[in-house]
């Protein structure tokens, strides 16, 4: 169903600038052609502008002039925040309105609770107590453990599983295989075997969090694990027991984080990087990609960290030397210069 250009503006907040038109589809800039609406985010990218084949643009103040020479366009402040909710609004548009309905297959236990409108996929499973909030949407072979809970609004894709007493929070969204509350990695030894210790903790997620695909939080050991308000988990990170991840904060694809570690508010952990446990990492701490946190963090900032495996008492040694390579630096360049 194609849209007003005009229409998205107003939507959006921006400002058009040449003629309405009709928008079919949206699209990269490089390869869009008639009937799009493509974002231009970044002036490094403005040598497309000249070249695009799309019906409009969508950009910030500083290709406004440039795009406006080209055709009809929306200026916004933020191309690539617009661009963010333009994929919602068009997503809101063109999705086919859910039906609420409860699958014949689903087995609710008689003691569960079950919000309006809620809709529950084939062979989902909802235990004892368990509470679904309003409008929410089950996929197909989704548990909901005894005693756990989702708020309203949000939606678990097929094959998730939330743990008993595990809390999901309102308008979250979690991805196929998605594991809530499995125990802890939790043992002690004795005698060259290893004992259980029993997770006896939960998991809590608080509101707007996103999950992806098969990215798995451990229940805590005795204290909840926690994920605050808007994080953002790529696919397959690892969230041990007892972790507590601030409000606002993202991590890429298979990064893990040991159990007990504290990740602070607006944090961002790059795709296969690991945080040790019993760490703590301060607000606005930036981790690189497959970087190993070994140490605790506390003041903001962009850290990077690799270094090659090796047996312990040798890596100790090389670590403590690579420390020292700056200042051997400096005193060469004094003796060179003597």
């Amino acid at each position: 169903m194609a849209q007003l250009l005009s229409d998205i503006a107003r939507a959006l907040g921006g400002e058009l600038r040449g003629a309405d038109t009709l928008i079919e589809r949206l699209s990269p800039v490089e390869s869009a052609k008639a009937g799009s609406l493509a974002f231009v985010s970044h002036i490094k990218f403005a040598k497309h502008i000249g070249n695009t084949e799309a019906s409009a643009l969508l950009v910030g103040p500083s290709l406004a002039e440039l795009a406006s020479q080209k055709g009809p366009c929306i200026v916004v402040p933020d191309a690539y925040v617009s661009f963010a909710k333009l994929t919602q609004y068009w997503r809101a548009v063109h999705a086919a309105p859910a039906k609420p309905f409860i699958h014949p297959t689903a087995v609710i236990e008689p003691t569960a609770s079950i919000g309006a409108d809620a809709t529950i996929g084939p062979m989902a499973y909802i235990g004892s107590g368990a509470r679904v909030g309003s409008g929410v949407r089950l996929g197909s072979h989704v548990v909901i453990e005894s005693g756990a809970s989702v708020g309203e609004a949000s939606v678990l894709h097929a094959r998730v599983t939330l743990g008993e007493n595990c809390i999901v929070g309102s308008r979250c969204i979690l991805h196929s295989g998605v594991v809530i509350g499995a125990d802890g990695f939790g043992f002690a030894q004795q005698d060259g075997r290893w004992i259980k210790i029993e997770q006896l903790g939960a998991v809590r997620i608080g509101n707007d969090v996103e999950l992806g695909a098969n990215t798995c939080v451990d229940r805590g050991a005795l204290d909840d694990t926690v994920i605050d308000d808007g994080v953002k988990l790529d696919n397959l990170v690892q969230i041990g027991h007892n972790v507590h991840i601030g409000a606002h904060t993202a991590m890429a694809g298979c990064a893990g984080v040991a159990g007990s570690a504290i990740i602070g508010k607006h944090c961002t952990v790059g795709g296969g990087a690991v945080v040790l446990g019993h760490l703590s990492l301060a607000d606005n701490v930036h981790i690189s990609a497959a970087s190993v946190v070994t140490r605790s963090i506390c003041v903001p900032g962009h850290y990077s960290g690799v270094f090659p495996i090796d047996d312990n008492a040798s890596w100790e040694k090389n670590a403590a030397t690579l420390k020292q390579l700056h200042a051997l630096r400096d005193r060469i360049k004094k003796l060179e210069n003597s």
